[in-house]
């Protein structure tokens, strides 16, 4: 049987990516240095993109738009543009949708 990716191995790649993003940024918080750096994270689509083109066998039990991701993380703010193409919305604004009004919102 030859190599098959799934979710999990896709994820564990991507964190590799971004943890080594992580690593280049000077910033003070974990928000801010998760969004300084993504030279690894655009590799990690890259090579995803070629890898998915000469073995697309390896890509059968995952649905992963690599082009779209990429470009995504291609633009000034990959966060915001994400969040504009799935939900409509900006992070802030879907970060509040999910914020609890109140105690009952528990």
């Amino acid at each position: 049987m030859s190599f098959k990716y799934d979710k999990e191995n896709l994820f564990k790649e991507f964190y590799v990516a971004k943890d080594k993003d992580i690593a280049l940024s000077k910033k003070e918080t974990l928000e801010e240095k998760e969004t300084d750096y993504y030279t690894n994270r655009i590799q990690f689509f890259k090579d995803h993109i070629e890898l998915k083109k000469k073995n697309p066998s390896y890509y059968e039990f995952v649905d992963v738009n690599f082009e779209n991701l990429l470009s995504c993380y291609l633009t000034t703010n990959p966060r915001e543009t994400f969040y504009q193409k799935i939900f409509g919305k900006s992070y802030a604004e879907v970060r509040a949708l999910s914020e609890p009004e109140s105690l009952r919102d528990f």
